[in-house]
């Protein structure tokens, strides 16, 4: 049986089906980590410990040594992502209520759900579109992408824009696996492929964990939102990606669509930050779901919009 070239077929799937499964699982039965105990409820709950050894492995796979033109580029990139998602974020903490829209359609919505959405690409996924549709230099621009995942520049971000305080010892602690994995990959090569080997492998783990935090009666009610935000971010955040591959970062503007994805790790995001911020835990199931549907969304569209944008550019150059 070729599980694993099934599930890969699927947008995201590594991560989303896994934690589907914990959702389904959590739902028919949500005392079944606590019932069954031991190993298996470290599996069913191992949410932070997983992603802390995925955020090490992940800090020890960056080289620091790059070509000024790959990193040109993924600063472009990363940069202009992370400043829409921050301009979203002050805006939508005006509009949206404190502890999130709690009735009607938008039931659910949360200053928190719309930062983790917008502030994190898929890496992986750009990586492979720039394989396809654009140079080695503009593939490379991932090695950065990596910088964006996990909490920290949603903590950043929120913090800045006002919405959250958070003390230097969490800043410290959430960014300081990253840095220590980042330190032993640079400082050894063998390092960095013993470790870099161990990201892929944590993925479907620490969905599993996650799904098991999720009532999958939340992510139904919140299906039609969560579509609505994914188009939201690409819209939002692909533009300004665009224009800013574009005249900064020299390229076509492919590579800006490419880029205008949601992370598979954003779905980790609010059940993190409600970890450092209890202010956030009520918001977390849906934010959590919402963001699923968004990454869902973005990495069945993204792909599309690339292609077509990317076959509009080379018809162009034809024609002059």
């Amino acid at each position: 049986m070729k599980i694993k070239q099934a599930i890969e077929h699927l947008p995201g799937g590594m991560m989303l089906v896994p934690l589907f499964l914990g959702a389904i699982v959590h739902t028919l039965t949500p005392d079944a980590g606590k019932v069954l105990g031991s190993f298996t409820n470290g599996l069913m709950t191992g949410t932070v410990p997983v992603l802390a050894v995925g955020f090490l492995c992940m800090g020890a796979s960056i080289q620091l040594k790059a070509t000024g033109s790959v990193l040109r580029k993924s600063g472009t990139l990363v940069v202009t992502k992370i400043a829409m998602a921050w301009l979203v974020a002050a805006v939508a903490s005006r509009l949206i209520p404190e502890h999130g829209v709690e009735v009607g359609f938008f039931a659910g919505m949360s200053t928190l759900a719309v930062v983790a959405a917008m502030d994190m690409t898929n890496g992986g996924l750009y990586a492979s579109l720039m394989q396809q549709y654009g140079s080695k230099e503009e593939a490379g621009a991932f090695v950065l992408m990596s910088v964006e995942s996990g909490p920290l520049m949603t903590m950043v971000i929120l913090g800045t824009a006002g919405i959250a305080s958070f003390e230097p010892q969490v800043f410290l602690g959430a960014v300081l696996p990253f840095l220590i994995g980042f330190a032993l990959g640079n400082l050894d090569p063998e390092l960095r492929e013993f470790f870099s080997k161990a990201v892929h492998t944590l993925i479907p783990f620490f969905g599993f964990a996650l799904g098991n935090t999720i009532n999958l009666g939340v992510i139904l009610d919140t299906g039609l939102l969560g579509c609505l935000l994914g188009v939201s971010v690409i819209v939002i955040t692909g533009i300004p990606l665009m224009i800013a591959d574009k005249f900064i970062g020299g390229g076509n503007g492919t590579a800006g669509i490419a880029a205008s994805s949601s992370a598979g790790a954003a779905v980790a995001t609010p059940v993190l930050i409600a970890e450092m911020v209890p202010h956030f835990k009520p918001m977390a199931p849906a934010a959590t779901a919402l963001v699923a549907t968004s990454v869902i969304v973005t990495s069945v569209l993204v792909p599309i919009l690339t292609a077509l944008w990317s076959k509009r550019q080379t018809a162009f150059v034809r024609q002059i």
